[in-house]
């Protein structure tokens, strides 16, 4: 945990958050990590925001503040329309037509506060002919090419392991969020805009040159097994005790060195697998006899002899592996957070890092509705009679 009195980057910015599950609120969360005034907003009712549950709360809502507020209703939306007067930025990632539908669209709010930057995320985007459709994390990596190229080549495509797009988004929410915060004050146009995220074309973006390799070569990418393709040799193999390392030697000196090390040295210097060129059609054969090398060895043995060749390697890690990892541990990727619900908890770290305005964990998850008295009562100024009759309303 860095200092309370370090600089931060994004001080003085305010976000309301209103969005739900993840692909909103982690953008907020992103900012908020970084020092943002973050306002999360959640329908009133109920102990604990039912967004994922305590553990993943502790995550995500952190830095941030929390108000309750029924924006379904006339009242609440009237009370979000005050608020905005004093915001920056709004995310949400409700169903494309919902804040239409609550009179709380965009132009509606630029007409309130023209500096207001409304960032939304949807699975389809905010247009074209998919935009009303229901759409999941799973749905944005499927129909952004993701999960087609992922797997074996003798069985269906596979989801990957992480909520790519979800996280992705939230990633890209804040990135572009900023770049309409820079336009606004930096740029010194004054006037904010409307910010149009999708799980999709996240994932599309991540896919590079996928599209042009087919419009050019007719290419299509498909599941490559555990392999890059065009890289010779490097694949994933389980050691003797049970763990699976990964390498990568396409390289013409890294292939020198990978052979050496396990002792080929007549693989090492063979002319015909002097480039990559030449490696690629003997892909299978060179894997396989590191493979071989590998299976009879330890994790410790195999990552500490090819780390000491020059080679790019690592352990497939677990949670279990990370948490425990001295180079996590050095970087504060991991930290421990009390948390007042779940007490002490593991959590990811801030990442990225800055060396002037370094993000840090300023507060814990808050309770939900823990900051009403503070935004209602200071922002809005209103009386602690007025905020019990809202509550008693079930409007806060």
């Amino acid at each position: 945990m860095l200092p309370t009195d370090a600089p931060r980057a994004l001080q003085g910015l305010r976000v309301l958050d209103i969005g739900h599950w993840l692909a909103g609120p982690f953008g907020a969360t992103l900012l908020a990590d970084f020092g943002a005034d973050v306002i999360k907003v959640e329908p009133p009712g109920g102990q604990r925001t039912p967004m994922t549950g305590a553990i993943s709360w502790a995550v995500e809502a952190r830095n941030k503040k929390c108000i309750t507020l029924a924006l379904n209703t006339p009242r609440g939306q009237e009370l979000f329309k005050q608020l905005l007067h004093h915001a920056d930025v709004v995310i949400e990632n409700f169903k494309p037509g919902t804040l239409e539908k609550w009179g709380l669209d965009y132009d509606t709010l630029a007409a309130i506060n023209p500096r207001v930057i409304l960032t939304r995320v949807s699975g389809f985007g905010q247009t074209g002919p998919y935009r009303d459709r229901l759409s999941f994390d799973r749905l944005g990596i499927a129909m952004g090419g993701l999960t087609y190229t992922s797997g074996y080549t003798d069985r269906p495509p596979v989801r990957p392991g992480y909520m790519v797009a979800d996280y992705g988004s939230g990633l890209m929410n804040a990135f572009a969020t900023l770049l309409a915060v820079y336009n606004r004050d930096v740029a010194g146009t004054g006037q904010g805009q409307q910010v149009d995220v999708s799980l999709f074309e996240t994932i599309f973006r991540l896919s590079g040159a996928m599209v042009s390799n087919f419009d050019k070569l007719g290419v299509i990418r498909e599941r490559s097994d555990n392999l890059v393709p065009g890289i010779s040799p490097g694949d994933q193999f389980e050691t003797a005790d049970g763990h699976h390392v990964v390498f990568h030697a396409g390289a013409d000196h890294h292939f020198v060195r990978l052979f050496e090390a396990i002792g080929l040295p007549e693989l090492a210097h063979d002319p015909q697998y002097a480039t990559l060129n030449q490696r690629v059609p003997h892909i299978a054969e060179l894997n396989a006899a590191v493979g071989a090398w590998m299976s009879v060895r330890p994790v410790a043995e195999v990552i500490d002899t090819l780390v000491a060749a020059g080679v790019a390697v690592s352990r497939v890690y677990s949670a279990a592996d990370i948490v425990e990892d001295p180079h996590y541990l050095a970087r504060e990727d991991v930290v421990t957070v009390d948390d007042p619900v779940t007490g002490p908890i593991k959590q990811v770290g801030i990442i990225p890092k800055l060396s002037r305005t370094p993000g840090q964990i300023y507060a814990p998850a808050p309770a939900k509705g823990e900051h009403n008295d503070e935004v209602y009562g200071g922002w809005l100024g209103l009386s602690p009679e007025q905020r019990a009759e809202l509550e008693q309303c079930g409007v806060i």
